[in-house]
């Protein structure tokens, strides 16, 4: 947020009998109150970073690996299911396997700071997603491929 300085001093006259609006006022320094204030947490070092950050690649790559896994294994297993119940038996299934990720995430005992907290939960939610949605998807057509008459009369 920007900060307008207040003019401290009176309008001057000029030589000619005018009244600057403003006069020029050196650089005043900002109060003790809008000083920044030191961080409250402490440096990490370049170790404790490396290893936080080999452990946050190892959970990005376990959950993309578990939602093309998931995403295969729900076309099998909610295969005799019909309808819409099919449907959000996958989505709670994927849900669930999340929910899973996240429990050994902690087991990882990532020493994160407060501020990086949630990077347990958000770190690659968004690719899990899609690749269960996709893999989910693909291998239910691929599966039920030969079931379903194409539409095309090639006679």
């Amino acid at each position: 947020m920007a900060r307008f300085k207040k003019k401290k001093s009176a309008p001057t006259a000029d030589p000619d009998g005018k009244k600057e609006p403003f006069a020029e006022v050196p650089d005043v320094q900002a109060p003790e109150t809008e000083a920044q204030t030191p961080p409250t947490e402490p440096p990490i070092s370049s170790a404790e970073s490396n290893e936080k950050n080999r452990k946050l690649n190892r959970l990005f790559w376990m959950r993309v690996v578990l939602a093309v896994i998931a995403g295969a294994a729900a076309t099998l297993i909610f295969d005799d299911i019909e309808g819409e119940e099919r449907r959000w038996a996958s989505i709670a299934f994927m849900i669930i396997v999340f929910f899973g990720t996240i429990l050994v995430a902690k087991n990882m005992r990532m020493q994160l700071p407060p501020s990086d907290r949630k990077k347990i939960v958000t770190q690659a939610i968004g690719s899990y997603v899609f690749l269960y949605l996709f893999t989910w998807i693909v291998t239910y057509t691929l599966a039920n491929a030969g079931s379903v008459s194409s539409g095309i009369n090639v006679s």
